[in-house]
C-alpha cells in the first residue's frame, strides 16, 4: 500500500490506575477518524511510568483483552507499551494487537537507570520489525531514542517508519524534539512520536509534543499540552524518492548491533 494513516493518542494518564486509563482511552478512541489504519498509545498507557510492578499485565489480563476488543471494534491494530510480567520477570513491553487477536511484542532495550527502571524491569534483547499493509514499522520505547546504533536502518534491518511511544518529561522536551528529528534525518525515515501530557505522582510535567516527522526531519504535525488525536497519512513515494536521490546510508559505517 502506498499510504498509511496513523492516529497518535496524546493524553494525561491516571497515575497507577489501569482500569481508569482503559476507560479513558475507550472514550478517546470513539473520536478516531474513520480512515485511521493504526492507533498508537503512549508508553505505559495503563499506569504512567511506574515502578509498581504488582500492576503488571499478564497474557490473560484486562489490558490485553481491552486492546483486542478495541482492535476488533475498529478493525485496525492498536499498539502501545505497558508493564508486563512473564516467567517471574517484568518488562516495559510494546504490544501491537491485531483485530484477530494475534500480536507482536517488543521489550524496551534501554532502561532508564536514572529513574531506577533497571532495578524493576528486564531489558529486551532484540529489535523488531512489523510488516503492515506493505509498510515496515520499527517500534521503540522512550529512552531507546537516545541510542542511534540500536536504531540504525540498514539493508538487513530496513524500515519505513519508526514508532516512538514515550513518557518523556517536559524538562527535557528540547532533547525529545531534537532526537526525533535526528533519527528521522539519519535513517531517512518517517518518525511517529506518541508522548503523554499532564503531571505524574512525582510532580513531573509532560507536555506531549506528539506528532509526525518526515524523512528530512520536518514536523508534519505536532500537538503540545493538549489532549489530542493526531492523525497523519504517510506516503511511500516521497520516502523512496528521497532515499534514491540522496542515498546517504550507502556511505554508512558497518557495525553490528549486539
Amino acid at each position: 500500500m502506498s499510504s498509511l494513516t496513523v492516529s497518535l493518542v496524546q493524553t494525561a494518564l491516571v497515575w497507577e490506575q489501569p482500569q481508569a486509563n482503559l476507560e479513558l482511552f475507550s472514550q478517546l478512541l470513539l473520536q478516531l477518524p474513520g480512515h485511521t489504519q493504526l492507533v498508537v498509545l503512549p508508553e505505559m498507557f495503563t499506569t504512567g511510568f511506574s515502578m509498581q510492578t504488582h500492576l503488571a499485565e499478564t497474557e490473560d489480563g484486562a489490558a490485553l483483552q481491552w486492546m483486542h476488543q478495541q482492535a476488533q471494534r475498529l478493525q485496525v491494530p492498536v499498539c502501545g507499551s505497558l508493564m508486563f510480567t512473564e516467567n517471574g520477570r517484568y518488562y516495559n513491553r510494546f504490544v501491537w494487537m491485531n483485530p484477530n487477536g494475534t500480536k507482536h511484542t517488543y521489550n524496551k532495550r534501554h532502561l532508564f537507570s536514572i529513574g531506577n527502571e533497571h532495578l524493576h524491569y528486564t531489558p529486551g534483547t532484540a529489535r523488531m520489525l512489523i510488516e503492515y499493509n506493505g509498510w515496515n514499522l520499527f517500534p521503540i520505547i522512550c529512552y531507546d531514542l537516545r541510542f542511534p546504533i540500536w536504531l540504525r536502518r540498514t539493508p538487513s534491518f530496513n524500515y519505513d517508519a519508526m514508532l516512538v511511544v514515550a513518557n518523556w518529561p517536559d524538562k527535557r522536551i528540547q532533547h525529545w524534539q531534537t532526537l526525533l528529528q535526528a533519527r528521522a534525518i539519519e535513517n531517512q525515515t518517517y518518525v511517529l512520536a506518541c508522548n503523554r501530557i499532564g503531571t505524574d505522582a512525582s510532580n513531573t510535567q509532560h507536555s506531549g509534543y506528539s506528532g509526525s516527522i518526515d524523512m528530512q526531519g520536518n514536523w508534519m504535525n505536532k500537538e503540545v499540552n493538549t489532549q489530542s488525536i493526531i492523525t497523519t497519512t504517510l506516503q511511500k513515494e516521497p520516502l523512496q524518492q528521497w532515499r534514491t536521490t540522496f542515498p546517504a546510508l550507502d556511505d554508512a559505517d558497518a557495525f553490528r548491533v549486539e
